[in-house]
């Protein structure tokens, strides 16, 4: 088992991930430094192997499928993911690591946007995304992430070993942080500088289509995680559509007893229905992820227990 291991995902980062690899081999000495290369097609792999990094292969394209290999493959005390594109400074890597190590914190979140990122960052889009998002999550998981969508972090193999990866590309770091809030792991927020990509390295993040499938999982994630909510909005809105058209027609009878507006009637009708089956499904959901998080925290006091064992079979080992 590892003390520190430092996870670089990379897909054709030649020209930055020698870089990468050696001051974070500077910034940490102790940690073993593992790059795993996504089907590169500029030598990114040798490179790494070049600068003295353990290089590994995922094959199926995207990001969360190299994280899922990640957090499969690798025992460590501390796991420290950062990218390849050398945007994020090894100086900080130290006090990420510490927030595992020392204080405890199950995921410690390199802050850029308190920082540099903004000025560094010249997509104006990337910035707003960035902005959305974390307004978006913390308001329904009711969290006080900085930065949701930073690919800097450092997380303790609690979470790692815990944390079921469903995402296959670059909204794999939002789906972290809400797990991590809904699991009610502790996360610290940490900010760390952030510098733009150097000239001649490109960015693989699409600012439209990839921020359309974060915005789907954040929605794809508030319903699964926190169904009453989802839908009981939803049952609500169409709730008070219901009452706003029944007023009319409840005071035409009033006045005439006749009913004039029938299919009006029937609409305020079905709405009304309709909002109480998803209200209905709300709760039967709501009920089930709360058996979902007992059996979750069970399971999880096994899993620190076994880690522990497994860590003092280390240490006597040592001896």
């Amino acid at each position: 088992m590892d003390k520190i291991a430092v996870l670089i995902p990379c897909y054709n980062e030649s020209k930055t991930v020698q870089s990468v690899v050696r001051s974070f081999k500077e910034a940490l000495p102790e940690a073993t430094i593992y790059v795993y290369d996504n089907n590169s097609t500029d030598g990114t792999d040798e490179l790494a192997r070049q600068a003295g990094a353990v290089v590994r292969y995922e094959h199926r394209q995207g990001k969360g499928n190299v994280v899922r290999s990640m957090f499969r493959d690798i025992d460590a005390e501390c796991y420290l993911m950062v990218d390849g594109d050398d945007t994020y400074p090894a100086e900080s890597a130290r006090e990420l690591v510490d927030g595992v190590l020392k204080h405890g914190a199950d995921m410690v979140v390199g802050d850029r946007l308190s920082s540099t990122y903004f000025t560094e960052n010249k997509r104006p889009f990337h910035n707003f995304g960035n902005v959305l998002v974390r307004r978006l999550v913390n308001m329904i998981f009711h969290g006080n992430i900085i930065d949701i969508m930073t690919g800097y972090r450092a997380m303790s193999p609690l979470f790692v070993k815990s944390f079921p990866v469903i995402s296959k590309g670059f909204e794999i770091e939002t789906e972290m942080t809400i797990h991590a809030l809904d699991k009610n792991f502790y996360v610290r927020n940490v900010p760390v500088g952030y510098r733009d990509r150097p000239e001649g390295s490109v960015s693989k993040l699409n600012t439209y289509s990839d921020g359309a499938r974060v915005l789907r999982k954040v929605l794809t994630l508030f319903r699964n995680y926190r169904p009453f909510a989802f839908f009981g909005s939803i049952g609500l809105i169409l709730a008070v559509l219901s009452g706003i058209e029944f007023v009319p027609v409840l005071m035409e009878f009033f006045d005439t007893g006749m009913v004039g507006r029938f299919p009006t009637l029937v609409m305020c009708g079905v709405c009304a229905i309709m909002a109480l089956l998803l209200w209905g499904c709300g709760l039967i959901l709501d009920t089930v992820m709360k058996k979902e998080r007992q059996n979750f925290e069970l399971e999880l006091n096994k899993f620190a227990m076994m880690f522990q064992m497994q860590r003092d079979a280390d240490k006597t080992k040592e001896k």
